[in-house]
């Protein structure tokens, strides 16, 4: 829960600070506003809420118990104060204090890595959602260590090539490498848990888990060293392991038991469909002759925009909905079961306001999409309005969730 309040807090940070300065969505990506509000997303909410949600779900995912709730403390007091620390760092560009900062959020990021990898150890019949998971704890164990030694390379040279090149390596290490890892992995166990349905076919997931790890290798290899034949190629197996999951998942969908999908899970699906548009991004970029050399920049920019803020961060508000809501109902209300009256799972939040924050929120990402891909300053400002008003939305539905974990709402049961 404390990683999950902290990463709240610094996607509100994002949504305001995107409305003052929507040039990070304009200018060009490597700037030092721009990188400190991609590290404040992806460190300060992304991996917070990921490192909270794991903490929770890899034990019931592998059936088993966390290694060690006292490790978990150690790695949120290491893991806030590197965030806290990073981006202002990032903001005056001083990439020597980037590096002290960095390693705290590496220092917490072993923790949690050693901390899960042990729990998954215990799992009594290790599957694909282990498999996925743990390919994620590696990933991102070299994409923390890759983003060391950027900062490192910056006042100490010691990468061969172009150092811009490994900057980007490091990012698609940590994006597709961890988060499409995970969104697969615990999608895998999520989906069917919460529509009553199951994994059709093993063998296909494990196709896909394969193919994704294969393009995440090949594209760090490729990206690092500029060989653009070899980057198509790697994006390639990534979009075949990406295609392979989503016929599995539409598999899980078709033999579902619960009909009607609630909005959380909606929203889900909408980020993963996202996918779809920010691979055509990624492989117009790797494959760039195709492109104006004036459009490469713009490119560069929106297909981050839409690969973070149209596919990572809804996936996440879509499922955290459903996380946030069982945390609460098994901290607060399980224990009362046949004691008192509690109220249902989806009676912890209210469903207007997902469906208003789901309809903003696509229109947001188109917004920003656009916005990004013209450059245009005006379509910013708006785009990022809807992008606060749909995070709004969101934090208002955690509220209630929230509130009832202060203020129970339960009446005596009858007797029998």
């Amino acid at each position: 829960m404390r990683f999950v309040l902290f990463g709240l807090a610094c996607l509100a940070s994002c949504a305001i600070w995107l409305n003052f300065e929507p040039a990070i969505l304009t200018a060009h990506h490597y700037r030092p506003h721009t990188v400190a509000w991609v590290h404040l997303l992806v460190l300060g909410f992304i991996l917070s809420v990921v490192a909270g949600a794991l903490y929770q779900i890899a034990p019931v995912a592998m059936e088993t118990k966390l290694h060690s709730p006292r490790l978990a403390e150690l790695h949120f007091v290491a893991h806030a104060l590197g965030v806290l620390l990073i981006v202002p760092f990032f903001m005056l560009w001083d990439f020597k204090q980037v590096g002290h900062a960095g390693s705290l959020v590496f220092l917490g990021m072993l923790v949690f890595v050693g901390n899960i990898a042990r729990t998954l150890n215990r799992a009594p019949r290790p599957d694909v959602v282990g498999a996925f998971i743990a390919s994620a704890l590696l990933w991102l164990f070299l994409a923390m260590g890759a983003g060391l030694t950027v900062a490192t390379n910056k006042f100490w040279p010691i990468l061969p090539g172009v150092p811009l090149h490994w900057t980007y390596a490091h990012a698609h290490l940590g994006v597709a490498g961890v988060f499409v890892n995970l969104t697969a992995g615990v999608s895998l166990r999520l989906v069917p848990m919460f529509s009553l349905s199951e994994i059709q076919n093993p063998t296909r997931a494990w196709w896909s888990f394969a193919f994704v790890n294969l393009g995440v290798a090949g594209l760090f290899w490729s990206i690092a060293s500029g060989y653009a034949p070899a980057q198509l190629a790697s994006g390639g197996a990534m979009v075949m392991g990406l295609a392979i999951y989503g016929v599995e998942l539409g598999a899980i969908l078709a033999a579902r038991k619960r009909r009607r999908l609630d909005w959380g899970l909606r929203q889900f699906l909408a980020a993963v469909a996202t996918l779809a548009p920010a691979v055509v991004a990624g492989m117009a970029l790797a494959g760039a002759v195709a492109l104006r050399p004036s459009a490469v920049p713009r490119w560069q920019t929106a297909y981050p925009a839409l690969a973070l803020l149209g596919v990572i961060v809804p996936a996440i508000l879509g499922m955290l909905q459903k996380i946030l809501s069982f945390l609460v109902w098994q901290r607060i209300y399980a224990p009362r079961i046949g004691r008192e009256r509690i109220p249902a799972l989806a009676e912890l939040l209210s469903e207007p306001l997902q469906i208003a924050g789901f309809w903003s929120y696509l229109a947001a990402v188109a917004g920003l999409a656009a916005a990004a891909f013209a450059g245009s300053t005006w379509l910013a400002h708006v785009a990022a309005v809807l992008w606060l008003a749909a995070i709004v939305l969101f934090l208002i539905n955690a509220g209630f969730i929230l509130s009832h974990w202060f203020f129970p709402r339960v009446t005596r049961s009858s007797s029998p």
